[in-house]
């Protein structure tokens, strides 16, 4: 069953409610809805609670190159589940292309036709290649993840954080992946307790309980990614333990955990080019005009979601550009809407640097019959019922 995340009225997470008690809170006056920015919707009240007591809620998270899954998991309900799309790749092309265009600018300044001795070389500023900080593209992956887990610790009383731990060798497939580990843990203690898992570790869970792997590893659906930040955030609510009786000895595993339908969100930074002093290629006449930026010409800004009215049709989505008289209005992929005149485009919310699309109730898909052992009771399994179309 949903679960909607409930704040005290100075802003301390409590344990999530359901539905229609929500539903009824805000009605009397109890309580006030609010939307998160990472696309879920809580509730925060407006008198001081009669207990503050929680229960143990994990988050889990699979950290990738391209891709990562966070899971939140309490033990009686599955309360959150996210893909993260990575911006790996577009970061690492955007540096290639920012240090292109400073060697041309270096190029043009720099006259050719005097002594080397007599040119305006520019001496270093600072020792460059002391390889002391993350590279750009891995430091924008992990900042991502933490944005993620820093909004849901804002919604969770959130007792632990399990982070998937890579430690390959031999393979260079996985260096983006490992680089910036142990300062993405030093961030994440900052916000809860931290507690490492390997790969091998993620997967006996995953298998105890029944979850299915996609291997399509970009398809936007629970199993790819997510099913695996599930899996790491369930480690901390059931554990595989030794045993010992009179006659035998062994491991075991001990513990109970509820799966049920939660919100599964997609979750990326808009593709917003920023600032730059030109573009790279001159227009006719050895021109270059200004490139980049988030402002616009009409009092909204990129990645602002607003509604825009066309022929009678109306479109919700993100802006993405603008022009001289209208404004373009993209969707969650960033594919263009199209040109909207400025004058029926209004502003609905201002950007969060976050793109959150597929918002809907969700539940992994689990196999027909999931490991059981004798010795413990199965984790408790609990049937997708009647989904609920729309909470409020």
């Amino acid at each position: 069953m949903l679960r909607i995340p409930v704040l005290s009225p100075d802003g301390k997470p409590l344990m999530p409610t359901k539905p229609s008690r929500a539903r009824r809170w805000i009605r009397d006056g109890v309580a006030v809805g609010k939307w998160s920015d990472v696309g879920m919707f809580y509730v925060q009240l407006t008198q001081q609670p009669s207990g503050e007591n929680t229960q143990t809620i994990a988050v889990g998270v699979d950290p990738g190159k391209l891709y990562s899954g966070i899971g939140v998991q309490s033990p009686k309900a599955t309360l959150f589940l996210a893909h993260l799309i990575l911006p790996f790749q577009t970061v690492k092309d955007r540096m290639d292309q920012r240090r292109m265009m400073r060697r041309g600018r270096r190029g043009r300044r720099i006259n050719r036709q005097v002594a080397y001795s007599q040119r305006a070389h520019r001496q270093k500023r600072f020792d460059n290649r002391g390889q002391s900080k993350l590279p750009p593209s891995i430091r924008a992956n992990r900042q991502l993840e933490l944005r993620v887990v820093t909004e849901l610790c804002h919604l969770f009383p959130v007792s632990k954080i399990v982070y998937e731990y890579v430690k390959a060798k031999g393979s260079k497939s996985f260096s983006p992946v490992m680089v910036g580990q142990k300062v993405m843990l030093g961030w994440l203690s900052k916000l809860a307790s931290v507690k490492t898992q390997f790969g091998y570790e993620t997967a006996s869970i995953r298998t105890q309980l029944g979850l299915v792997k996609s291997k399509d590893k970009s398809a936007q659906t629970p199993e790819s990614h997510a099913v695996d930040g599930l899996a790491l955030a369930c480690s901390e609510l059931i554990k595989y333990e030794p045993f010992h009786t009179a006659n035998t000895r062994g491991q075991t595993w001990r513990g109970s955990v509820a799966l049920t339908s939660s919100v599964f969100n997609v979750i990326h930074r808009p593709p917003v080019s920023r600032r730059q002093l030109h573009l790279m290629v001159p227009a006719k006449g050895g021109a270059r005009r200004k490139y980049g930026g988030t402002t616009t010409r009409h009092g909204v800004r990129k990645g602002d979601i607003v509604r825009a009215e066309m022929a009678g049709r109306v479109y919700v989505g993100w802006v993405s550009g603008d022009t001289q008289r209208q404004v373009s209005v993209s969707n969650a992929d960033w594919k263009r809407l199209g040109q909207f005149t400025a004058s029926k485009v209004s502003l609905i919310a201002r950007s969060t640097n976050l793109v959150v699309s597929g918002a809907s109730l969700a539940q992994p898909a689990r196999s027909a019959y999931p490991r059981n052992h004798r010795s413990y009771p199965s984790p408790t399994c609990v049937p997708r019922g009647g989904g609920i179309s729309e909470v409020f």
